[in-house]
Order: structure tokens, then sequence, then C-alpha cells
């Protein structure tokens, strides 16, 4: 069987490709970034972070805008979420951060709800209005309950109230 080099080359060329492709995949999934997001960043204090992690995203208005870069306690044992932002954005200092769940039982993510303030945050600041996430769990149990003890006090009212007289 007579091979040509030309082919061999050709057939080489498409196999770096295919793993060039490959790692490019890897590498975009993995969230790595040559640059990174550039700047703005900001902390937020939360009093329960829910299955948030790093590199969760962070949104404006559904527009991917930066992600979680570290999250870590204070002293006074509440979740520090340090925010790596876009260094274009040009938010208030009176914006909130929530941690939303995308979907019924998706991941969780910031969304920033820009203030209408004139002063702006700058690399370094606190986000001070914060919404922490809902615990599914948490809130389940209190309709339980709630709902467990609406009825009993409503047999127990029922049971000690007198008997009216007909006399």
């Amino acid at each position: 069987m007579d091979r040509s080099p030309g082919r061999d080359f050709i057939v080489g060329l498409f196999v770096l490709a295919g793993l060039a492709a490959l790692a490019y995949l890897s590498i975009s999934i993995g969230g790595f970034t040559w640059h990174g997001h550039g700047g703005l960043k900001v902390t937020a204090g939360f009093n329960e972070t829910g299955d948030l992690t790093v590199r969760s995203p962070v949104v404006i208005a559904g527009v991917h805008v930066g992600e979680v870069k570290a999250i870590t306690l204070d002293k006074d044992y509440r979740a520090q979420v340090v925010l790596d932002l876009d260094s274009n954005l040009k938010l208030p200092i009176d914006t909130s951060a929530a941690i939303v769940t995308a979907g019924m039982l998706g991941d969780r993510y910031i969304e920033l709800q820009p203030g209408g303030d004139e002063q702006l945050l700058k690399s370094g600041d606190k986000i001070t209005y914060t919404e922490s996430a809902m615990i599914l769990e948490r809130v389940l149990g209190q309709v339980v309950y709630g709902l467990t003890k609406g009825d009993a006090n409503k047999s127990a009212t029922t049971a000690t109230k007198p008997a009216k007289s007909t006399d």
C-alpha cells in the first residue's frame, strides 16, 4: 500500500484541530478566562447563601455581568460573598443584591437591582442592601407547621368552648 506524505499531513492536521477544539471546550466549560472579568470587585453580606457556589453568575435584568469569586464567613458568622463584575458597570451605591434560584429547583445565582443614587460603587465597596436565599425546605416546614398548628388551635378552641344554655 502506497501512502502519500500529503495525505498523512492532512490527517495529522485534522487530529490536531480536533484536539485543539476539545481543549478549547474543556477550558470554556470549566470557566477559565485569560483576562478575568476585569476589575469591579464588591462584597455583599448574606444570612443564608443556600447552594450558591464560587463561579455562580451575577446578573442584572437577566444579563450576565460577572461571577461569584469567593464565599467566606465574617466574625459575626454571616456569609461574605465577593463579586467580580464587569469593569464597565456604573452601579449606584444603593444597588441591592439577592440570591435567587433559576427555576423551581435550579442553581442559585445573584441578581443585582441598581438603585437611583448618584454615587457609584467602587472596587472594594460593600453592597448593603441584600436579600438572602430562600430555603425551600424551611418554607415548606413553616407552611406545614403553620397548617398543623392552626388545626390544633382550631380543635383546641372548639373543644374548650362552653355549650350554649337554652334556658
